[in-house]
């Protein structure tokens, strides 16, 4: 396709649809639909369905015949004979006003998530993708014709997000596409909720309802489910911990630091928090147990013991192939902890210098031997100070000999600040 003079660096289906269609300068008729195919993973925009007064056929102008499209809809062409173009979407095209918009969404076990209000549009290098379906509420004010007001709420008013939903969650639709008049389908609950970041999968369930949110959050398994939930607004976070069974929290507490557990679990009953209490490691038990008591400002009481380390002598080479597997259950993967054979901290590792270092270097190479440390006396408020000063995103805690008893992550500082 020959590059489209676009002006804009995304575009809503609301704003184009009934936009003026010219051919050199003459005004033909408007833009009645935007025809896209499914042939890659992102759909891409192969014509422009335009409506004409009446007497006189519907065009179908191929992408490559548009010299300009902009966001307002007006759209220019270059058609050497205007009834050469006069036809209809085929099949296999699919129009996204016609087909899509004004459809139910509804994830893969066929429960109603949203309604489809807009769409939006992309281009890239002279190519233009459907990228989204938007199902917001500023969406669905200027679905119903309140475009001002859309566009005033969401200036004054952060707290309307755009709930859009990448198309890549979209299932692929009928190619016998017709007048379609189902709804549009997502994988979104099991073929792709493994692909999703914790913090997207979190605002995802946070804008649905409850009974759609804990179908979701139940296909998820304990790993996905423990950090997802670490990331979800405590108010809806609350929610889900109060309708899940004990064993189910248990499993999530048991895979989180005790601090961000102990976070969680302060917001239910106390016969619920010894419920759950009971059917976790004995020794997690202790430290949360403390932590909600409020009893222990010791930063040690904070600390998790998953974290990665290595000897001196270890290769590059080798911690980057084991890199995987060593991280996968540790709370804290920016670092690396060199220590002597009796766990004496001799140094540390950030992984972006891991990441740039020779393969044939060992750690005692490259390490950082002057390591800012907390003591297992120290207090919240000295780790929040080392922190504020240094910016690190974790620090270790000594005991005597320098023996590295725990580490504390920022984030588990913060959540402890405010259990205390």
């Amino acid at each position: 396709m020959a590059p489209a003079y676009l002006n804009a660096t995304s575009y809503l289906l609301s704003d184009l649809i009934g936009g003026r269609a010219r051919v050199d300068e003459k005004f033909i008729g408007k833009l009645a639909d935007i025809v896209m195919t499914e042939n890659g993973k992102v759909p891409e925009v192969t014509h422009l369905l335009i409506s004409r007064s009446f007497g006189y056929k519907s065009l179908m102008v191929p992408w490559d015949k548009v010299e300009r499209l902009y966001p307002d809809g007006g759209v220019m062409m270059d058609l050497d004979k205007v009834e050469n173009y006069e036809g209809e979407p085929g099949e296999g095209q699919i129009c996204l006003r016609d087909n899509v918009m004004d459809k139910k969404v509804l994830d893969c076990d066929d429960n109603e998530i949203e309604v489809v209000y807009d769409i939006k549009l992309m281009p890239r290098n002279g190519r233009l993708y459907v990228t989204d379906v938007d199902c917001s509420r500023a969406g669905f004010l200027r679905r119903i014709g309140l475009k001002r007001l859309s566009n005033l709420i969401r200036s004054l008013a952060a707290s309307i997000k755009d709930d859009t939903i990448p198309w890549t969650y979209v299932q692929q639709l009928p190619t016998d596409i017709g007048r379609f008049k189902g709804n549009v389908r997502l994988n979104v609950l099991k073929s792709k909720l493994s692909e999703i970041n914790p913090i997207d999968l979190a605002d995802i369930l946070e804008a649905l309802e409850h009974e759609h949110r804990m179908e979701i959050f139940n296909q998820l398994d304990t790993e996905k489910a423990s950090d997802t939930l670490e990331e979800i607004e405590p108010r809806v976070q609350r929610q889900l911990v109060a309708s899940l069974s004990t064993q189910r929290v248990a499993e999530l507490v048991n895979d989180m630091s005790p601090a961000q557990a102990a976070d969680i679990l302060a917001a239910l009953p106390a016969t619920d928090i010894d419920a759950i209490l009971e059917r976790i490691d004995p020794e997690e038990k202790k430290t949360i147990s403390r932590l909600l008591e409020k009893h222990d400002d010791h930063i040690l009481g904070f600390a998790t013991s998953h974290y990665i380390t290595y000897p001196p002598e270890a290769w590059v080479g080798d911690v980057m192939n084991h890199y995987r597997d060593v991280a996968r259950d540790a709370d804290v993967v920016s670092y690396i902890y060199v220590t002597s054979p009796i766990g004496a901290l001799i140094g540390v590792v950030d992984i972006k210098s891991l990441l740039r270092a020779a393969p044939t270097s060992s750690l005692g190479d490259i390490m950082v031997a002057k390591v800012v440390t907390l003591g297992i006396e120290d207090t919240v408020a000295t780790a929040i100070k080392l922190f504020s000063r240094y910016g690190f995103r974790a620090l270790p805690i000594v005991g005597e000999n320098d023996v590295l008893k725990g580490v504390i992550p920022f984030r588990d500082v913060m959540l402890a600040q405010r259990l205390i």
